[in-house]
């Protein structure tokens, strides 16, 4: 799970839901054409979601939510994440020590209230985002936001932030009217008081307004008359419901939705009546983690032990539960972003010299228990089909692995307290950025929780200082394949999948486009 999202629930875990709820949000389906005699889009998933205040979200439902109600300074193209594109933000340029970012305005945004999107608005919703110390904050750590002239605004970080373009597309860094906002209790301070207004009324320049707004039942958005966007949003209403898998299944095939987000690999099969179904890899990445605190276990920590762990996984094996799209990375950072391995350094079953390396750790009959959330699914994978299968495949290793199941929220604190043997969780990107991996060295984030302590490999340390500073992009490049490869071969990382991510749409839906920052951009979809 991502550092950012450790307070809520993960994406893929689908909230539990009354069953009146799912039974109300079926019944009450919009149509293609909306009682207002326009277009309806009706969009089924399962809700992640805590609130509409672009300072405060950070979970995968307001993510979709936020970007059809706020622009950012930057964004991306459909599903590349690769380059970051113009939004508010005609333009930009970072010098050359990637410390100062300065973006230029486009001209005649404006918001849904007709007043002229400002750099006073973005240096205030930026600020805003800062002062209130919630689920986003960390994206703007030690940047300052500076009002340059009437149409340049300034980001000045402490060190070198190569990453930063790729962090300004969050829709929760969407610029708010700063007039609007203060004049309903907000500021940029701890006190600020807008959320419950945000909740009600969005205060954005987006493709979209808020209608209404419910975290257990639906959200409906309706098109912005005076948006200034170049691409018009297709439909006059959007309606995103809060429906459990087999129920979205159900409404899909039925006409009652026109988009369900949620449906596993195995649902997506036989699925017909003119239905498309997009899939490909996601951008998660389901690890095993191999605790180096000899206090947590003397086994795991054995360097050869893991050397049998991680040759002793059936990769090609794992991949069939996870269904067609999904992709063994070769490293931590996942396949389609800058500085992934290619595939062909991917590990690959090698069962003799996992047998080889098991005998020369010296440890006779090894036994391990494996932690992980029981009630926890990535993409539709359930964490306890895999633990399974990964404890077959090292039983015939010669590895005896004992099954610890726990809800979520008991196995996230032995996971962050490094309590874990063994562990096996994943990470979904909190941008689009190889630097978001940089958690997983030694004496940082993730580091910790598996016991890796600072000064376990000083090399490593060295080439992500070098990475995260480093600003042109194939020196980059070969940084970050550096540190995977020297991972790869004695850190206590094993990564074993990037599951598959389906999209299930009506024929008559054009536009669908996977990004694993918002899932997809609603605003965005057309219409034949």
């Amino acid at each position: 799970m991502s550092r950012s999202r450790t307070g809520s629930y993960p994406a893929a875990l689908p909230l539990i839901a009354v069953a009146a709820l799912a039974l109300s949000a079926c019944s009450g389906a919009a149509s293609p054409s909306g009682s207002s005699g326009g277009k309806t889009l009706v969009v089924d998933t399962s809700f992640n979601l805590k609130t509409a205040d672009p300072g405060r979200e950070f979970e995968p439902t307001g993510q979709i939510v936020d970007k059809a109600l706020y622009e950012t300074l930057l964004t991306f193209k459909g599903s590349d994440v690769t380059k970051p594109v113009p939004g508010l933000a005609s333009s930009y340029e970072q010098s050359d020590d990637g410390r100062t970012l300065t973006l230029h305005l486009r001209d005649g945004a404006k918001f849904s209230d007709g007043s002229a999107v400002t750099a006073d608005d973005v240096v205030f919703s930026l600020k805003r985002v800062i002062a209130l110390k919630g689920n986003p904050s960390f994206l703007l750590d030690g940047v300052t936001v500076t009002k340059t002239d009437a149409s340049t605004v300034t980001l000045v970080s402490k060190k070198a932030n190569p990453a930063l373009p790729f962090i300004l597309p969050n829709p929760a860094l969407g610029i708010v009217n700063a007039k609007t906002v203060q004049a309903h209790g907000g500021s940029a301070t701890a006190a600020d008081g807008a959320e419950k207004y945000l909740n009600t009324t969005s205060a954005g320049s987006g493709p979209y307004t808020l209608t209404s707004f419910n975290t257990n039942t639906q959200v409906v958005l309706t098109k912005n008359p005076k948006y200034t966007g170049s691409q018009k949003p297709a439909y006059d209403k959007i309606v995103i419901r809060n429906v459990q898998a087999p129920a979205q299944k159900l409404n899909v095939q039925r006409g009652d939705s026109q988009i369900a987000l949620d449906l596993t690999s195995d649902q997506v099969k036989g699925l017909t009546g003119g239905l498309k179904v997009s899939s490909g890899a996601s951008s998660d990445v389901i690890f095993l983690l191999l605790n180096q605190n000899t206090k947590v276990s003397s086994t795991t920590a054995n360097a050869r032990f893991a050397e049998a762990v991680r040759k002793g996984i059936d990769y090609k094996s794992l991949l069939t539960l996870a269904g067609s799209g999904s992709v063994q990375p070769a490293g931590i950072i996942p396949s389609t972003f800058l500085g992934a391995l290619p595939a062909s350094q991917a590990t690959s079953r090698d069962l003799a010299g996992a047998k080889a390396a098991l005998k020369a750790s010296g440890i006779k009959k090894p036994s391990v228990t494996l932690g992980y959330a029981s009630d926890l699914t990535v993409d539709g994978l359930s964490l306890q089909t895999l633990a399974e299968r990964v404890q077959a495949q090292l039983k015939e290793v010669g590895i005896t692995v004992t099954l610890a199941p726990a809800p979520t929220t008991t196995e996230l604190d032995n996971y962050r307290n490094g309590k874990e043997q063994m562990g096996l969780w994943y990470w979904g990107p909190d941008y689009p950025h190889p630097s978001d991996y940089l958690v997983f060295l030694p004496g940082n984030l993730v580091g910790l929780r598996a016991g890796w302590k600072a000064g376990a490999d000083n090399t490593l340390t060295a080439l992500g200082e070098k990475a995260a500073s480093t600003m042109a992009d194939n020196s980059r490049k070969t940084l970050y394949e550096q540190i995977q490869t020297r991972m790869n071969a004695s850190g206590p990382f094993i990564p074993l999948m990037q599951p598959s991510r389906n999209t299930v749409s009506a024929a008559s839906v054009t536009g669908i486009a996977y990004n694993p920052v918002w899932t997809i951009d609603v605003a965005a979809l057309g219409t034949k």
